[in-house]
Formats: structure tokens, C-alpha cells, sequence
């Protein structure tokens, strides 16, 4: 597996964006590859400061594309492998957030560092039947967000930042989810205090 893990890295790192988008592909679809991605973009912007946004965008649509893999096999067949592969209690538990949350239950997941069971999620959406589009546009936003802030992180801190991925990335990870997750609830809260609000009370 080291020796995989080796030549992908020279694989990527030699053909730059599109090396980027294939390992992307593969890690968010067939192969577990954890972070891999990530380790890339800021090495690809350390060498190349002036392609962060190239860099953060191929990778975006790489780890796109090998989701709407899954999630496409998953909307034609997911229930009978998830029958086989995941107990019961955790695909009702996902399949319970994705009834209130829609979409939006994917991105924080999509920003959680390993071991964060994010496949199971992208799995799930095809099963729970949300729509194409919302799916897309959770993972774009998600995975856009934690790219573009690595290869911010590349351009200010430069090799340091992979010494502080691998030792803060994690803590950095939840933070962001924690934060993403409170403004989301604030904005349900809002919302549905709104729409209650507005309505006509019936005579």
C-alpha cells in the first residue's frame, strides 16, 4: 500500500491539476486515499503560490465527480449493498438526518478529516433520494471551502503548513464543522421562526 500511496504521489505531483482531479476522483469513489488530497494541494501551491485557486478548484472537482459516482450506483442499487455492508442502526441514523436536513447534512461530514464515515453519507444521499443538484452544490461548497483554506494556509505558511495539518488539521477540521454547523442551526431557527410567524392562524 506504501508503495501505491508513493507512486500516486509522483503521479500527481508530475502531471499537477489534472493528477490532482484523478486522485481526488479515485479517494471520493473507489479507493480510500486519507488525505492525500489535502497533502497535495499545499504541496502543489507551495511550488506554485499563483495557482491556489487551479489547485483547490481541481481538486473540488475531482472529489465532485468521484461522489456523484457513488451517489449515482447508490440511487440504482445502494440499498441491497448497505442490506450487506452497514448495520441497520446507522443507516436509519443517516437516513434520519437526511429527512430533516435535505443536502445540507453532507457538508459538514465533507469537511471532517478520517475517520469520519463521509462515504457512508454521499451513499446515503442516493438511497435517501436527494436531488442531483443540492447534492452537487453540498459537495462543491463543502470540499471547496476545506481546499481553498489549505492552499491558504500553503501560501502564508508555505511547508510549514503540512507540519500543521498533520498535527492541528484535525482540530482545525472540527472547528470548522462546529462553526458551520451552529450557523446552519441559527438559520433553520430563523427561518422556521419566520415561516411560523407569517402564517394565518386558521379562523
Amino acid at each position: 500500500m506504501k508503495s501505491l500511496i508513493s507512486w500516486l504521489y509522483g503521479f500527481a505531483l508530475a502531471l499537477g491539476g489534472p493528477g490532482l482531479f484523478a486522485i481526488a476522483f479515485l479517494d471520493s469513489s473507489f479507493l480510500s486515499l486519507p488525505q492525500i488530497n489535502d497533502i497535495l494541494v499545499v504541496l502543489m501551491v507551495t511550488r506554485h503560490k499563483t495557482g491556489m485557486a487551479y489547485y483547490a478548484a481541481m481538486a473540488t472537482l475531482g472529489s465532485i465527480g468521484g461522489c456523484y459516482t457513488i451517489y449515482y450506483l447508490a440511487k440504482r442499487g445502494g440499498e441491497a449493498f448497505l442490506q450487506r455492508r452497514v448495520r441497520a442502526h446507522h443507516t436509519d441514523r443517516v437516513l434520519a438526518v437526511y429527512r430533516r436536513y435535505g443536502a445540507l447534512a453532507l457538508i459538514v461530514p465533507a469537511l471532517l478529516p478520517p475517520p469520519a464515515p463521509f462515504k457512508l453519507f454521499v451513499l446515503l444521499a442516493g438511497v435517501a433520494g436527494v436531488r442531483p443538484l443540492p447534492f452537487v452544490l453540498s459537495i462543491a461548497a463543502a470540499r471547496g471551502l476545506r481546499y481553498l483554506t489549505l492552499g491558504t494556509l500553503a501560501i502564508w505558511y508555505g511547508d510549514v503548513a503540512l507540519v500543521l495539518m498533520r498535527t492541528r488539521g484535525r482540530d482545525a477540521a472540527l472547528w470548522l464543522a462546529a462553526l458551520i454547523t451552529a450557523a446552519a442551526a441559527a438559520w433553520w431557527w430563523v427561518n422556521g421562526r419566520s415561516t411560523t410567524v407569517g402564517r394565518v392562524p386558521p379562523e
